[in-house]
Protein backbone atom coordinates (compact mmCIF):
# COMPACT_ATOMS: atom_id res chain seq x y z
CA UNK A 1 0.00 0.00 0.00
CA UNK A 2 1.55 3.47 -0.96
CA UNK A 3 -1.07 5.78 0.32
CA UNK A 4 -3.79 5.37 2.65
CA UNK A 5 -6.77 7.39 2.84
CA UNK A 6 -7.25 9.10 5.96
CA UNK A 7 -11.10 8.38 6.06
CA UNK A 8 -10.91 5.08 7.83
CA UNK A 9 -9.53 3.03 10.51
CA UNK A 10 -10.63 0.21 9.14
CA UNK A 11 -7.62 1.18 6.28
CA UNK A 12 -5.51 1.55 8.48
CA UNK A 13 -5.86 -1.72 10.29
CA UNK A 14 -5.73 -3.84 6.76
CA UNK A 15 -1.76 -2.07 6.70
CA UNK A 16 -1.07 -2.78 10.91
CA UNK A 17 -2.16 -6.40 9.77
CA UNK A 18 0.25 -6.78 7.29
CA UNK A 19 3.36 -6.89 10.31
CA UNK A 20 4.03 -9.85 12.46
CA UNK A 21 0.92 -9.88 15.21
CA UNK A 22 2.52 -11.82 18.37
CA UNK A 23 -1.06 -12.04 19.83
CA UNK A 24 -2.00 -14.32 16.47
CA UNK A 25 0.97 -16.03 16.24
CA UNK A 26 3.08 -16.33 19.26
CA UNK A 27 7.01 -16.61 18.92
CA UNK A 28 10.35 -16.28 20.62
CA UNK A 29 12.80 -13.38 20.47
CA UNK A 30 10.96 -10.68 19.00
CA UNK A 31 10.77 -8.63 21.61
CA UNK A 32 13.07 -5.48 21.89
CA UNK A 33 12.75 -1.42 22.72
CA UNK A 34 14.82 -0.58 19.40
CA UNK A 35 12.00 -0.01 16.77
CA UNK A 36 9.65 1.60 19.49
CA UNK A 37 12.57 3.62 20.60
CA UNK A 38 13.71 4.97 16.95
CA UNK A 39 10.04 5.51 16.20
CA UNK A 40 9.22 7.67 19.10
CA UNK A 41 12.31 9.87 18.00
CA UNK A 42 11.13 10.19 14.59
CA UNK A 43 7.59 11.28 15.39
CA UNK A 44 8.49 13.47 18.32
CA UNK A 45 8.33 11.87 21.90
CA UNK A 46 4.64 11.68 21.51
CA UNK A 47 5.20 9.13 24.74
CA UNK A 48 6.64 11.62 26.80
CA UNK A 49 3.49 12.77 28.51
CA UNK A 50 2.09 12.11 32.27
CA UNK A 51 1.58 9.03 32.79
CA UNK A 52 0.57 5.57 34.54
CA UNK A 53 2.20 2.38 33.19
CA UNK A 54 0.50 -0.84 34.78
CA UNK A 55 1.88 -4.15 34.78
CA UNK A 56 1.41 -7.66 36.02
CA UNK A 57 -0.22 -11.26 35.79
CA UNK A 58 -3.98 -10.39 36.46
CA UNK A 59 -6.10 -7.20 37.40
CA UNK A 60 -4.07 -5.09 35.69
CA UNK A 61 -7.17 -3.77 32.63
CA UNK A 62 -9.35 -3.43 35.78
CA UNK A 63 -6.33 -1.38 37.72
CA UNK A 64 -5.84 0.66 34.33
CA UNK A 65 -9.80 1.29 33.71
CA UNK A 66 -10.11 2.02 37.50
CA UNK A 67 -7.35 4.64 37.78
CA UNK A 68 -8.34 6.10 34.21
CA UNK A 69 -11.71 6.82 35.50
CA UNK A 70 -9.78 8.46 38.98
CA UNK A 71 -8.27 10.85 36.96
CA UNK A 72 -11.01 11.22 34.03
CA UNK A 73 -13.11 12.30 37.17
CA UNK A 74 -11.02 14.91 38.94
CA UNK A 75 -11.17 16.77 35.65
CA UNK A 76 -8.16 14.98 33.47
CA UNK A 77 -8.63 14.10 30.08
CA UNK A 78 -6.99 10.72 30.50
CA UNK A 79 -5.98 8.73 27.88
CA UNK A 80 -6.48 4.73 28.05
CA UNK A 81 -4.01 2.15 26.48
CA UNK A 82 -5.44 -1.07 27.34
CA UNK A 83 -5.74 -4.75 25.52
CA UNK A 84 -6.92 -7.09 24.26
CA UNK A 85 -10.09 -5.70 22.39
CA UNK A 86 -13.65 -7.60 22.63
CA UNK A 87 -15.64 -5.93 19.71
CA UNK A 88 -13.69 -3.06 18.08
CA UNK A 89 -10.15 -2.20 17.58
CA UNK A 90 -10.55 1.53 19.40
CA UNK A 91 -11.42 0.03 22.45
CA UNK A 92 -7.83 -0.23 22.58
CA UNK A 93 -7.19 3.52 22.83
CA UNK A 94 -9.74 5.61 24.12
CA UNK A 95 -10.43 8.60 26.70
CA UNK A 96 -11.47 6.79 29.60
CA UNK A 97 -12.79 3.61 27.64
CA UNK A 98 -14.88 6.50 25.19
CA UNK A 99 -14.00 6.88 21.72
CA UNK A 100 -11.92 9.60 20.28
CA UNK A 101 -13.31 11.61 17.42
CA UNK A 102 -12.49 9.98 13.98
CA UNK A 103 -10.41 13.09 13.07
CA UNK A 104 -7.73 11.95 15.98
CA UNK A 105 -7.80 8.24 15.03
CA UNK A 106 -7.39 9.31 10.84
CA UNK A 107 -5.11 12.17 11.28
CA UNK A 108 -2.96 9.85 14.05
CA UNK A 109 -3.06 7.13 11.65
CA UNK A 110 -2.01 8.78 8.66
CA UNK A 111 0.91 10.14 10.45
CA UNK A 112 1.82 6.71 11.95
CA UNK A 113 1.58 5.41 8.01
CA UNK A 114 3.94 8.10 6.45
CA UNK A 115 6.55 7.72 9.50
CA UNK A 116 7.02 3.79 8.97
CA UNK A 117 6.44 3.59 5.54
CA UNK A 118 9.69 6.02 4.84
CA UNK A 119 11.99 4.80 7.40
CA UNK A 120 10.56 0.99 7.28
CA UNK A 121 13.21 -0.89 4.89
CA UNK A 122 15.81 0.77 6.91
CA UNK A 123 14.34 -0.49 10.58
CA UNK A 124 13.60 -4.07 8.70
CA UNK A 125 16.82 -4.78 7.58
CA UNK A 126 17.75 -5.23 11.07
CA UNK A 127 14.57 -6.56 13.02
CA UNK A 128 10.71 -6.85 11.65
CA UNK A 129 8.16 -4.56 12.84
CA UNK A 130 5.62 -6.35 15.07
CA UNK A 131 1.63 -5.27 15.02
CA UNK A 132 1.69 -4.32 18.63
CA UNK A 133 4.87 -1.65 18.36
CA UNK A 134 2.61 -0.31 15.69
CA UNK A 135 -0.12 0.14 18.12
CA UNK A 136 1.45 1.18 20.81
CA UNK A 137 3.01 4.11 18.58
CA UNK A 138 -0.38 4.84 17.12
CA UNK A 139 -2.02 5.34 20.76
CA UNK A 140 0.82 7.20 21.97
CA UNK A 141 -0.16 9.94 18.69
CA UNK A 142 -3.40 9.77 19.11
CA UNK A 143 -3.04 10.73 22.80
CA UNK A 144 -0.93 13.43 21.69
CA UNK A 145 -3.00 14.24 18.81
CA UNK A 146 -6.23 14.66 21.54
CA UNK A 147 -3.98 17.01 23.88
CA UNK A 148 -4.38 14.38 27.01
CA UNK A 149 -3.30 15.27 30.38
CA UNK A 150 -3.00 11.93 31.77
CA UNK A 151 -2.22 8.46 29.95
CA UNK A 152 -2.74 5.08 31.89
CA UNK A 153 -0.38 2.16 29.67
CA UNK A 154 -1.39 -1.13 30.39
CA UNK A 155 1.46 -3.29 29.39
CA UNK A 156 0.81 -5.80 27.08
CA UNK A 157 3.04 -8.71 27.77
CA UNK A 158 5.69 -9.07 30.61
CA UNK A 159 7.26 -5.18 31.03
CA UNK A 160 11.15 -4.93 30.69
CA UNK A 161 10.84 -5.53 26.79
CA UNK A 162 7.06 -4.41 26.17
CA UNK A 163 6.56 -2.18 23.14
CA UNK A 164 4.56 0.28 26.05
CA UNK A 165 8.23 0.31 28.01
CA UNK A 166 9.60 3.72 25.97
CA UNK A 167 7.14 5.72 28.34
CA UNK A 168 8.50 7.85 30.83
CA UNK A 169 5.79 7.30 33.67
CA UNK A 170 5.20 9.20 36.89
CA UNK A 171 4.20 6.60 38.91
CA UNK A 172 4.58 2.62 38.05
CA UNK A 173 2.53 -0.22 39.21
CA UNK A 174 2.77 -3.84 39.29
CA UNK A 175 -0.42 -5.69 40.02
CA UNK A 176 -0.09 -10.02 41.18
CA UNK A 177 2.37 -12.08 39.80
CA UNK A 178 2.11 -15.80 38.86
CA UNK A 179 2.83 -18.82 36.64
CA UNK A 180 1.63 -16.99 33.02
CA UNK A 181 3.48 -17.26 29.25
CA UNK A 182 6.06 -18.91 30.91
CA UNK A 183 7.90 -20.02 27.38
CA UNK A 184 8.44 -15.95 27.30
CA UNK A 185 8.85 -14.62 30.43
CA UNK A 186 10.34 -17.41 32.66
CA UNK A 187 9.65 -20.84 34.14
CA UNK A 188 8.75 -19.49 37.90
CA UNK A 189 7.53 -16.30 39.46
CA UNK A 190 10.52 -14.87 40.34
CA UNK A 191 11.80 -14.68 36.85
CA UNK A 192 8.40 -13.60 35.37
CA UNK A 193 8.39 -10.78 38.30
CA UNK A 194 11.75 -9.66 36.84
CA UNK A 195 10.53 -8.96 33.74
CA UNK A 196 7.08 -6.76 34.83
CA UNK A 197 9.82 -5.16 37.50
CA UNK A 198 11.77 -4.15 34.12
CA UNK A 199 9.01 -1.06 33.76
CA UNK A 200 10.80 0.22 37.45
CA UNK A 201 12.39 3.37 36.14
CA UNK A 202 15.20 5.15 38.03
CA UNK A 203 13.90 7.29 40.57
CA UNK A 204 10.19 6.76 39.35
CA UNK A 205 7.86 5.52 42.57
CA UNK A 206 6.13 2.29 42.08
CA UNK A 207 3.46 0.79 43.74
CA UNK A 208 3.09 -3.18 44.24
CA UNK A 209 -0.24 -5.22 44.57
CA UNK A 210 -0.07 -8.01 47.69
CA UNK A 211 2.33 -10.81 46.22
CA UNK A 212 4.47 -13.52 47.19
CA UNK A 213 7.39 -13.06 49.66
CA UNK A 214 9.51 -14.24 47.27
CA UNK A 215 8.17 -11.84 44.13
CA UNK A 216 8.12 -9.22 46.68
CA UNK A 217 12.05 -9.48 47.19
CA UNK A 218 12.43 -8.94 43.74
CA UNK A 219 10.64 -6.34 43.25
CA UNK A 220 12.71 -4.66 46.51
CA UNK A 221 15.63 -5.42 44.90
CA UNK A 222 15.22 -3.72 41.54
CA UNK A 223 13.54 -0.92 43.20
CA UNK A 224 16.59 -0.49 45.49
CA UNK A 225 19.26 -0.54 42.11
CA UNK A 226 16.99 2.18 40.05
CA UNK A 227 16.42 4.05 43.19
CA UNK A 228 12.82 3.94 43.17
CA UNK A 229 10.51 4.83 46.12
CA UNK A 230 8.64 0.86 46.94
CA UNK A 231 5.03 1.42 48.20
CA UNK A 232 3.93 -1.96 49.46
CA UNK A 233 0.08 -2.80 49.17
CA UNK A 234 0.56 -4.22 52.68
CA UNK A 235 1.92 -1.18 53.93
CA UNK A 236 -1.19 1.30 52.64
CA UNK A 237 -3.44 -0.65 52.80
CA UNK A 238 -4.74 -1.69 56.04
CA UNK A 239 -8.06 -3.11 57.28
CA UNK A 240 -9.54 -4.13 53.81
CA UNK A 241 -12.77 -5.46 54.12
CA UNK A 242 -15.68 -6.15 51.47
CA UNK A 243 -19.16 -8.08 51.42
CA UNK A 244 -21.34 -8.96 48.24
CA UNK A 245 -24.77 -7.98 48.35
CA UNK A 246 -27.64 -8.20 45.77
CA UNK A 247 -28.52 -4.49 44.44
CA UNK A 248 -32.06 -2.85 44.29
CA UNK A 249 -31.96 -4.42 40.61
CA UNK A 250 -30.84 -7.99 41.57
CA UNK A 251 -27.48 -7.61 40.05
CA UNK A 252 -24.43 -8.44 42.44
CA UNK A 253 -22.50 -5.60 43.68
CA UNK A 254 -19.68 -4.78 46.59
CA UNK A 255 -19.23 -2.58 49.86
CA UNK A 256 -15.55 -2.10 50.14
CA UNK A 257 -13.46 -0.55 53.18
CA UNK A 258 -10.14 -0.01 53.84
CA UNK A 259 -7.43 2.82 55.96
CA UNK A 260 -4.28 3.61 54.69
CA UNK A 261 -1.86 6.58 55.60
CA UNK A 262 -2.33 8.10 52.02
CA UNK A 263 -6.11 8.97 53.32
CA UNK A 264 -7.35 10.84 56.33
CA UNK A 265 -11.00 8.93 56.83
CA UNK A 266 -11.10 5.26 55.92
CA UNK A 267 -12.37 4.97 52.43
CA UNK A 268 -15.77 3.61 51.93
CA UNK A 269 -16.76 2.19 48.41
CA UNK A 270 -19.81 0.67 46.58
CA UNK A 271 -18.49 -1.24 43.43
CA UNK A 272 -20.03 -2.40 41.02
CA UNK A 273 -17.63 -4.69 40.71
CA UNK A 274 -18.02 -8.11 42.45
CA UNK A 275 -14.74 -10.39 43.73
CA UNK A 276 -11.98 -10.19 46.31
CA UNK A 277 -9.63 -9.57 44.02
CA UNK A 278 -11.60 -6.05 42.79
CA UNK A 279 -11.65 -5.32 46.24
CA UNK A 280 -8.26 -5.06 46.21
CA UNK A 281 -7.54 -4.35 42.62
CA UNK A 282 -9.84 -0.93 43.90
CA UNK A 283 -7.76 -0.44 46.93
CA UNK A 284 -4.49 -0.63 45.06
CA UNK A 285 -6.05 1.73 42.01
CA UNK A 286 -7.01 4.64 44.88
CA UNK A 287 -3.47 4.45 46.46
CA UNK A 288 -1.53 4.60 43.25
CA UNK A 289 -3.92 7.67 42.08
CA UNK A 290 -3.02 9.57 45.19
CA UNK A 291 0.94 8.92 44.97
CA UNK A 292 0.63 9.79 41.64
CA UNK A 293 -1.65 12.98 42.26
CA UNK A 294 -1.23 14.21 45.38
CA UNK A 295 -3.96 16.43 45.25
CA UNK A 296 -6.92 14.05 44.17
CA UNK A 297 -9.77 14.12 46.77
CA UNK A 298 -10.74 11.07 48.48
CA UNK A 299 -14.28 11.41 47.91
CA UNK A 300 -13.50 11.88 44.25
CA UNK A 301 -11.61 8.75 44.31
CA UNK A 302 -14.21 7.03 46.15
CA UNK A 303 -17.40 8.22 43.51
CA UNK A 304 -14.91 7.75 40.59
CA UNK A 305 -14.44 3.85 41.57
CA UNK A 306 -18.13 3.09 42.31
CA UNK A 307 -18.76 4.62 38.73
CA UNK A 308 -16.41 1.39 37.11
CA UNK A 309 -18.11 -0.87 34.69
CA UNK A 310 -15.69 -3.42 33.04
CA UNK A 311 -16.61 -5.81 30.31
CA UNK A 312 -16.47 -9.64 30.67
CA UNK A 313 -14.50 -8.71 34.45
CA UNK A 314 -17.36 -10.96 36.42
CA UNK A 315 -19.60 -8.71 34.31
CA UNK A 316 -23.42 -9.81 34.37
CA UNK A 317 -26.39 -9.59 32.53
CA UNK A 318 -29.92 -11.22 32.49
CA UNK A 319 -30.95 -13.69 30.41
CA UNK A 320 -33.69 -12.39 28.12
CA UNK A 321 -36.91 -13.65 29.24
CA UNK A 322 -36.15 -15.23 32.55
CA UNK A 323 -34.68 -14.45 36.08
CA UNK A 324 -31.09 -15.64 36.35
CA UNK A 325 -28.04 -14.10 34.63
CA UNK A 326 -25.35 -14.60 32.33
CA UNK A 327 -21.94 -13.98 34.00
CA UNK A 328 -19.08 -13.24 31.34
CA UNK A 329 -15.61 -13.40 32.95
CA UNK A 330 -12.50 -13.42 31.02
CA UNK A 331 -10.20 -14.88 33.56
CA UNK A 332 -7.60 -17.09 31.68
CA UNK A 333 -4.78 -17.69 34.30
CA UNK A 334 -5.12 -20.58 37.57
CA UNK A 335 -5.58 -17.52 40.38
CA UNK A 336 -7.83 -15.21 38.55
CA UNK A 337 -10.62 -18.62 37.58
CA UNK A 338 -9.87 -18.99 41.67
CA UNK A 339 -11.30 -15.43 42.10
CA UNK A 340 -13.91 -16.15 39.52
CA UNK A 341 -15.16 -19.67 40.97
CA UNK A 342 -15.43 -17.86 44.82
CA UNK A 343 -16.74 -15.02 43.90
CA UNK A 344 -19.83 -17.17 41.88
CA UNK A 345 -19.94 -19.24 44.82
CA UNK A 346 -20.46 -16.17 46.93
CA UNK A 347 -23.55 -14.74 45.08
CA UNK A 348 -24.62 -18.13 43.83
CA UNK A 349 -24.40 -20.85 46.19
CA UNK A 350 -24.71 -24.23 45.47
CA UNK A 351 -27.71 -23.31 42.56
CA UNK A 352 -27.86 -25.59 39.95
CA UNK A 353 -25.55 -23.80 37.15
CA UNK A 354 -24.41 -24.03 33.57
CA UNK A 355 -20.60 -23.27 32.44
CA UNK A 356 -18.87 -22.57 28.75
CA UNK A 357 -15.41 -22.38 29.05
CA UNK A 358 -12.49 -21.84 26.71
CA UNK A 359 -8.69 -21.13 26.82
CA UNK A 360 -5.59 -20.73 24.46
CA UNK A 361 -3.58 -23.56 24.38
CA UNK A 362 -0.82 -21.71 26.56
CA UNK A 363 -3.14 -21.55 29.73
CA UNK A 364 -2.67 -24.28 32.59
CA UNK A 365 -5.88 -25.82 31.90
CA UNK A 366 -4.99 -28.93 34.23
CA UNK A 367 -4.61 -26.90 37.34
CA UNK A 368 -7.74 -24.24 36.02
CA UNK A 369 -10.15 -27.83 35.69
CA UNK A 370 -9.88 -29.02 39.21
CA UNK A 371 -11.00 -25.25 40.19
CA UNK A 372 -14.56 -26.03 38.49
CA UNK A 373 -15.06 -29.61 40.25
CA UNK A 374 -18.44 -29.80 41.92
CA UNK A 375 -20.04 -26.51 40.82
CA UNK A 376 -21.63 -26.62 37.61
CA UNK A 377 -24.73 -29.13 36.69
CA UNK A 378 -23.66 -28.74 33.15
CA UNK A 379 -20.66 -27.84 30.93
CA UNK A 380 -20.11 -27.39 27.96
CA UNK A 381 -16.58 -27.23 26.30
CA UNK A 382 -15.11 -25.38 22.73
CA UNK A 383 -12.67 -22.88 20.89
CA UNK A 384 -12.08 -19.14 22.00
CA UNK A 385 -13.15 -18.06 18.53
CA UNK A 386 -10.99 -18.26 15.75
CA UNK A 387 -7.58 -15.54 16.87
CA UNK A 388 -6.15 -17.68 19.49
CA UNK A 389 -4.79 -21.56 19.41
CA UNK A 390 -6.18 -24.32 21.22
CA UNK A 391 -5.17 -27.36 22.47
CA UNK A 392 -8.91 -28.71 22.24
CA UNK A 393 -7.56 -32.17 23.06
CA UNK A 394 -5.61 -30.88 26.22
CA UNK A 395 -8.66 -29.35 27.52
CA UNK A 396 -10.87 -32.11 27.28
CA UNK A 397 -8.28 -33.80 28.90
CA UNK A 398 -8.01 -32.13 31.82
CA UNK A 399 -11.70 -31.88 32.52
CA UNK A 400 -12.33 -35.54 32.44
CA UNK A 401 -9.03 -35.49 34.18
CA UNK A 402 -10.56 -33.41 37.43
CA UNK A 403 -14.14 -35.72 37.37
CA UNK A 404 -16.12 -33.44 35.27
CA UNK A 405 -18.88 -34.40 32.89
CA UNK A 406 -19.18 -32.24 29.64
CA UNK A 407 -19.96 -31.91 26.11
CA UNK A 408 -17.67 -30.60 23.36
CA UNK A 409 -18.71 -28.37 20.60
CA UNK A 410 -16.03 -27.66 18.11
CA UNK A 411 -18.17 -25.00 16.52
CA UNK A 412 -18.14 -21.77 19.24
CA UNK A 413 -21.33 -19.97 17.64
CA UNK A 414 -22.81 -23.20 18.53
CA UNK A 415 -21.56 -23.62 21.68
CA UNK A 416 -22.68 -20.16 23.08
CA UNK A 417 -26.13 -20.85 21.57
CA UNK A 418 -27.03 -24.29 23.10
CA UNK A 419 -25.38 -23.18 26.32
CA UNK A 420 -27.54 -20.25 26.70
CA UNK A 421 -30.75 -22.07 25.12
CA UNK A 422 -29.83 -24.96 28.03
CA UNK A 423 -29.69 -21.98 30.83
CA UNK A 424 -32.98 -20.63 29.46
CA UNK A 425 -34.89 -23.52 29.20
CA UNK A 426 -33.79 -25.12 32.87
CA UNK A 427 -33.83 -21.63 34.52
CA UNK A 428 -29.93 -21.72 35.18
CA UNK A 429 -27.45 -19.32 35.69
CA UNK A 430 -24.88 -19.22 33.07
CA UNK A 431 -20.43 -18.42 33.45
CA UNK A 432 -18.63 -17.85 30.34
CA UNK A 433 -14.84 -17.72 31.03
CA UNK A 434 -11.78 -18.92 30.17
CA UNK A 435 -10.86 -16.21 27.50
CA UNK A 436 -11.53 -12.84 26.82
CA UNK A 437 -12.05 -13.59 22.90
CA UNK A 438 -14.92 -16.52 23.94
CA UNK A 439 -16.49 -13.46 25.94
CA UNK A 440 -16.29 -10.97 23.15
CA UNK A 441 -18.46 -12.94 20.90
CA UNK A 442 -21.20 -13.08 23.39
Amino acid sequence: MHAMQTNSVSRFLEWVDSFLNFEKLPQKNIFWLDTMEYFCNELGNPQNRRTIHVAGSKGKGSVSAMLCQILESSGYKTGLYSSPHLKDFKERITRNRKFFSKKIYSKSAQELFDCVEKNRQDVEKKRAITWFELVTLYGFLCYRNAGTDWNVLEVGLGGRLDATNVCSPKVCVINSIELEHTEFLGDTEEKIAAEKGGIIKKGIPVVIAKQISAVTEVFKNVASEKEATLYLFDDYVKNLEYSLYTNKKGFPAMKVSFTSPLFEKTVKLDLKLCGTFQAENAALAAITAKIAEPSLKQKTIEKALNKVILPARFEVRSIKGTKNFLVTDGAHTVKSITGTVNTWHDFFGSQPSCLLFACAKDKDVFEIAKKFTGTFTHVILTRPGNTKACDTEKMTQAFSQAGISFTYEEDFSKAINDSVSYAKEHKMNLLVTGSFYLCALL
